[in-house]
C-alpha cells in the first residue's frame, strides 16, 4: 500500500458529504449519570463522494480512480471544500536554533483552542512571512539560507539557516491543504441503471492517519 499524491475530480470533491468526527465512549452510571472518555485525541474525517457524481463523466472518472487505487489499498489526496485553507496562521516563533516545525490549523471557540496537524499542503500558492516580511517558498527541497521550505507529503516546514538562527520571529502561513484519505470499501456497488434513474451511489472515503 502507498500514498499517491493525486486527487479525485474537483466536481466530485465539491459534492461530497461528510466531515470530521471524534470517538467518545459514554458509560451510563447509576441514576442516569454519564461518564465520558475521549478515545481519540484528534479527529478522523469521513465522507461519501457518491453525492458528488452528477454526470456520466464523473461516474466514469470515479470508476477509473477506484481501479487505480485498488479499492482500499492506496490512499490519496482529498480536498474537503468545507475546510481546506488557513489564513494568516501563526505557526511558530523562532528560538534561535529550531529549524523545523509541523504545520497545523487552529480552531478557536472562546478560550478553547484545538490544533489539527496538516500533513498534505498543496505544492503551490503558500504565502509565508517571517517577522511580517514575505519569504521565498520552496517545496519538497532543502531551503536556501533565507528561504522557507514546505514538505507537501508531511506538512513539515523548514526554515533557512538565517531565519532559524534568529530568535523571537513570528512565522505566519497562508495557503491551502488536502486530507489523506482512502476508499472505505473494496467494492463499488453501483450500476449505470441506478445512476440513470437518479439514484446516488454510496462511495465512502475515510481519512488516513500517519500518511
Amino acid at each position: 500500500m502507498a500514498f499517491v499524491s493525486v486527487q479525485l475530480p474537483s466536481d466530485v470533491e465539491k459534492g461530497a458529504q461528510g466531515g470530521p468526527g471524534f470517538k467518545t465512549t459514554i458509560l451510563i452510571l447509576g441514576g442516569g449519570l454519564e461518564k465520558r472518555n475521549i478515545d481519540w485525541a484528534t479527529t478522523r474525517g469521513r465522507w461519501d463522494i457518491g453525492y458528488g457524481i452528477q454526470t456520466k463523466t464523473d461516474f466514469t472518472a470515479v470508476i477509473d480512480f477506484f481501479y487505480a487505487r485498488q479499492g482500499r489499498a492506496h490512499s490519496f489526496r482529498f480536498k474537503d471544500w468545507t475546510d481546506f485553507e488557513i489564513t494568516a496562521q501563526n505557526m511558530f516563533t523562532t528560538d534561535g536554533s529550531t529549524a523545523t516545525f509541523q504545520m497545523f490549523k487552529r480552531y478557536t471557540s472562546g478560550a478553547v483552542n484545538f490544533d489539527r496537524n496538516l500533513t498534505k499542503p498543496l505544492a503551490s500558492g503558500w504565502v509565508v512571512t517571517v517577522n511580517a516580511v514575505g519569504q521565498t517558498v520552496v517545496y519538497d527541497t532543502a531551503p536556501g539560507a533565507t528561504e522557507v521550505s514546505i514538505n507537501t507529503l508531511t506538512g513539515i516546514v523548514t526554515l533557512g539557516s538565517t531565519h532559524a538562527a534568529t530568535s523571537s520571529q513570528a512565522v505566519v502561513l497562508t495557503g491551502e491543504f488536502d486530507v489523506p484519505v482512502r476508499f472505505d470499501s473494496d467494492n463499488l456497488d453501483i450500476s449505470v441503471e441506478t445512476f440513470d434513474a437518479g439514484a446516488l451511489p454510496q462511495i465512502p472515503i475515510i481519512e488516513v492517519k500517519g500518511e
